[in-house]
């Protein structure tokens, strides 16, 4: 699921020595809390400074901004992938895509100004790394959808380029208000509620 670009264990073909590999690994995590707390535009030097190395640490290992966003963003959609294989063999179809939508929407909030960034980078590298996430994301999605509609329990016309699309609208609409998640989880609700098929969900 990571791409090679951004593999800690391997730089150009070889493996990262391990205090190198220590450095990449701490510069990723700082860098997800850093982009939760102060969006995306987060000071690439106060990252290198929390992860305990020199800027230009930080610079050998991600030369641009986008590339750090990418290493960070590669393991979250990991993350949702992995969750909606797994959630493909639970036993309610309804809330295994509920589970699955709450989570993408709560990455979709994590980060302000991700979305526009990652956008940015596929429109400019369609066979980049961003794209192949990105449909990686919609498959995921997609199979819970189609579960949920071939049992019955979401309304038949559900499309699924539409469903991930107001996802995205949620987390777009709910960033950098006061209560964000309490307002993102209300729309959501509102969605689910239009998805379920027989009744009203809370």
């Amino acid at each position: 699921m990571v791409s090679a670009g951004h593999d800690p264990r391997l730089r150009a073909g070889r493996p990262m020595r391990a205090d190198a590999r220590r450095n990449y690994e701490q510069l990723v995590e700082q860098a997800k809390i850093a982009f939760a707390e102060f969006g995306v535009d987060a000071s690439l030097d106060e990252i290198a400074r929390r992860a305990g190395v020199a800027s230009g640490t930080l610079y050998r290992h991600f030369p641009t901004r986008l590339d750090l966003i990418e290493a960070v963003l590669s393991e979250q959609i990991a993350q949702l992938v992995d969750l909606g294989r797994r959630l493909l063999t639970a036993e309610d179809e309804f809330d295994a895509l509920s589970t699955w939508l709450r989570a993408a929407l709560r990455h979709g909030l994590t980060y302000r100004g991700l979305s526009a960034a990652v956008m940015d980078s596929a429109l400019d590298h369609e066979n980049g790394p961003v794209s192949a996430w990105h449909a990686q994301m919609f498959e995921a999605g997609a199979a819970l959808l189609a579960r949920a509609r071939q049992t019955g329990v979401i309304v038949s016309d559900a499309n699924d380029a539409d469903v991930m699309k107001m996802i995205g609208a949620i987390a777009w609409a709910a960033q950098g208000t006061p209560d964000s998640s309490a307002q993102a989880d209300r729309l959501l609700t509102l969605l689910l509620n239009g998805l379920h098929r027989g009744g009203i969900q809370r």
